[in-house]
């Protein structure tokens, strides 16, 4: 097993290996290690069934199904992410952390690519610690004891708008969800402090109005998005990302008009944000 870092922030590839083979516990701790170094970790020219995805998943911890988006009926663990040729429109393509709105938000996500452009459809991560770490220490002492109130209510009240646009489907019948979460997260492993803000979940700080709270959120959604905390990962058929998302953001970028891309996500579940 190779490990290879995509940028000096975040990021790595491992080679050399097959996610599909049995693989023993002491590659799957080596994996993990890697994951909570580089916070986002991609594999190349894999040969993954649904089955070996979610087999593989597995090997980290329960899986997550999605409370907001459709699955496929025969794996209901897995969540299509797709765009047809004919669509306008894709999800993710804002900067976020995946589905923050629950009260125990996914400890990850896998990603896997089935079909993909010829070319387009990158993804980026960013390190939401060297985000908090660049911070100054007037602006992370008062984040410190800051919380805020993250919704789905960017979702839901506008599912079947969305839903017209995209091939991957919000369920029209998806609960209303709030949670509040600390501004700076503690990492579970790791004990890094992150910040833990994104632009479509995160709605305002407890005790504060939307109106009030979106100059401070704003700063601090270009502050977690700068490019030098940051990696970009141009899919192969075949690759999977597998992201840890209690300290990242991601962004799909959507420059691939006339084509088609599909991929399958499957989420880890996770733990109530300290």
């Amino acid at each position: 097993m190779k490990v290879v870092p995509l940028t000096g922030s975040i990021g790595a590839e491992i080679l050399d290996i097959d996610i599909s083979s049995e693989l023993a516990e002491s590659v799957i701790a080596d994996i993990r290690d890697v994951l909570l170094k580089h916070k986002v970790v991609f594999f190349r020219e894999q040969n993954l069934t649904p089955e070996r995805q979610i087999a593989f998943a597995k090997r980290f911890g329960d899986i997550s199904t999605s409370p907001v988006y459709t699955t496929l009926k025969e794996h209901p663990e897995i969540m299509p992410v797709v765009k047809e040729a004919t669509d306008r429109d894709i999800i993710g393509d804002t900067w976020h952390t995946d589905e923050t709105f629950q009260q125990t938000p996914p400890m990850g996500s896998l990603l896997y690519a089935r079909q993909i452009p010829s070319v387009g459809g990158d993804t980026l991560w960013a390190n939401l610690g060297l985000a908090f770490d660049r911070l100054s220490d007037g602006m992370k002492e008062r984040l410190m004891t800051m919380k805020a109130i993250h919704s789905n209510d960017f979702l839901t009240a506008n599912a079947k708008a969305r839903n017209s646009t995209r091939s991957t489907k919000l369920r029209e019948d998806a609960p209303v969800m709030h949670s509040l979460h600390p501004v700076v997260r503690t990492h579970d492993e790791t004990n890094e402090k992150v910040l833990f803000v994104n632009q479509p979940f995160t709605y305002a700080f407890e005790g504060m109005t939307r109106e009030e709270s979106l100059p401070l959120l704003s700063f601090l959604y270009q502050a977690s998005s700068r490019p030098e905390l940051t990696c970009r990962f141009r899919w192969r058929k075949g690759s999977l990302a597998f992201w840890d998302n209690r300290c990242t953001l991601h962004y799909a970028c959507n420059d691939y008009s006339g084509e088609r891309r599909e991929m399958h996500r499957i989420t880890i579940e996770g733990s109530v944000p300290r």
